[in-house]
């Protein structure tokens, strides 16, 4: 199944959607809610309301504002080194324990929405990355048993401001500028997808401009490894929320160094999940425009 959190004709909603047309669930029932919690958690009758989707009319995807798909994840946990190929070019050694750092929700904003660059630092770089949705929270998952407690998979920008990335070792002031980080449209259950996800085509451009181009089964963690992994440290909680980490192609490694411009909208683009695009903003063009209004 493939679901969008958005607004649309019907309303605010979670919306089913099949093919190019989507079906506003929370129009049929009130407790679906406006994100995919309810759904996590199971507490509505999920086949009930797709059994009943006609009780609504379907709307045009491309009609739909999208939202954040989870609106207050408890965690957001991300993999910072997990492609081979993007290991070297940032100038690190392969690790052997993932290189893992948190974002806020702050951070984080709808496919879509403006991703401002800050006034602060014009270094603004993008990343392509798989986005996990636990379904099924757990301490000490086994690598085995870990698809299991996946509700689906989305996509991500892991957006970084460099400058104040590497100004410590610590990574947590360029990984968590206010609207860097674009997440979803679409949420794809893992039916719909290869086991973990894996073999997938994961690009990340502006305009005709390839960015990044490479393949989820680069990955060193997998999506079963990861979940295993920060859950020996960490209940994992339905709803939280993994980030999977970038291939190479990143604006920083690039020569000369390629970071987003104002004007400009970046795309990730995952096979079988879909399009992630977000305009590019200044901060500064913000505050004038809310200035003169």
């Amino acid at each position: 199944m493939r679901f969008l959190v958005g607004t649309g004709v019907s309303g605010q909603g979670v919306y089913l959607v099949e093919g190019e047309w989507a079906w506003n669930l929370t129009a049929i029932d009130g407790k679906v809610g406006v994100d995919l919690k309810a759904l996590i958690d199971e507490t509505v009758d999920l086949q009930g309301l797709i059994a009943g989707k006609d009780q609504v009319d379907a709307e045009p995807v491309a009609s739909i504002t999208p939202g954040l798909p989870v609106a207050r994840p408890g965690k957001i946990v991300c993999l910072g080194l997990n492609y081979v190929d993007h290991i070297k070019e940032g100038g690190y050694d392969v690790p052997t324990y993932p290189a893992l750092f948190m974002r806020c929700s702050t951070s984080m904003i709808p496919a879509g929405a403006p991703m401002v660059r800050p006034s602060c630092s014009e270094q603004l770089d993008y990343e392509a990355e798989l986005m996990v949705i636990i379904g099924k929270g757990g301490k000490h998952i086994s690598e085995g048993d870990a698809l299991g407690h996946v509700f689906g998979y989305t996509l991500f920008n892991d957006g970084s401001v460099r400058e104040y990335q590497r100004k410590t070792h610590q990574w947590t002031p360029g990984k968590n500028f206010d609207a860097t980080g674009p997440i979803g449209p679409v949420v794809v259950t893992p039916d719909e997808l290869p086991e973990g996800a894996e073999g997938l085509k994961i690009e990340s451009r502006v305009g005709s401009e390839i960015l990044q181009s490479a393949t989820t089964s680069d990955m060193l963690w997998s999506v079963a490894r990861t979940i295993s992994t920060i859950s020996e440290f960490t209940t994992l909680e339905a709803g939280d929320l993994l980030a999977m980490g970038t291939p190479p192609g990143v604006g920083h490694a690039k020569t000369p160094q390629r970071w987003l411009r104002p004007g400009e909208t970046v795309e990730v683009e995952i096979e079988g999940i879909g399009i992630c695009a977000n305009p590019i903003v200044a901060e500064e063009d913000i505050a004038t425009t809310e200035a003169a209004e």
